[in-house]
């Protein structure tokens, strides 16, 4: 892998649950929303509400072990949400799911029928390697709040992804920052998926494989590597 992802100690600590799969691609084509990305949604709407079968998302094991793991940093689960969680809450509203961008719709598509956090970075945009830390609150986060660039900083103890120039996602996959985000100019990206245990990490696999076969085809002939899934214990 041509990027390092590194999880610190102390995120280590605070989730031994914790295993990510990371999808390498390269070559890649990406443009706006299509019929197809857009059925994809869909379809993984519909596949989200068979598995919940009538509960709420948040009733889920896998959500719960989330909001366990943010009340632990220090966030309100129920106000800043995991991201499979707060899409899996759109998909079941009558707004739905957002529509942005191919390359987005699919692995939102993936988030939300397998019920697990998926984020997406630009490979061309990551400045260093990747590492999930424990914020001491004084790293960069910029943003963008009423149409101008700005900057905010997380809190002292929060669990944020960062590299070399600041930090990409906030309170663990809850906000991503706009800097190092899939686009329609993207051609290369890293898909990661962050489970917890009760998730098998088998299932967090099964989901990594069926966004990279997603991903061939939209984008046919991209170099597109899974790498085995690496856990807070390992």
């Amino acid at each position: 892998m041509t990027l390092t992802l590194t999880v610190s100690d102390e995120v280590r600590a605070l989730a031994p649950g914790f295993t990510h799969v990371a999808v390498e691609a390269y070559g890649l084509t990406n443009g706006p929303t299509t019929e197809a990305s857009s059925a994809l949604l869909d379809d993984a709407a519909r596949r989200l509400a068979a598995r919940l079968d009538g509960r709420a998302p948040h009733e889920d094991p896998h959500m719960a072990a989330w909001r366990e793991v943010y009340t632990a940093f220090g966030s309100k689960p129920s106000r800043t949400r995991n991201s499979a969680e707060a899409l899996a809450k759109r998909a079941l509203s009558d707004a739905g799911l957002p529509r942005v961008n191919v390359l987005v719709d699919v692995y939102n598509a993936i988030s939300v029928a397998h019920l697990i956090p998926v984020g997406g970075e630009d490979l061309d945009l990551i400045q260093g390697g990747m590492r999930l830390v424990r914020a001491t609150g004084d790293e960069d986060f910029v943003t963008v709040a009423g149409g101008e660039e700005t900057v905010e900083h997380p809190d002292a103890g929060e669990v944020v992804w960062c590299d070399e120039a600041g930090v990409t996602c906030r309170r663990w996959n809850w906000r991503q920052g706009p800097r190092t985000r899939l686009t329609e100019e993207t051609v290369s990206g890293l898909f990661l998926l962050e489970s917890l245990a009760p998730m098998p990490v088998a299932e967090a696999e099964a989901a990594a494989a069926e966004l990279a076969e997603l991903l061939e085809k939209f984008s046919p002939g991209a170099r597109i590597t899974v790498h085995a899934p690496h856990s807070a214990t390992a």
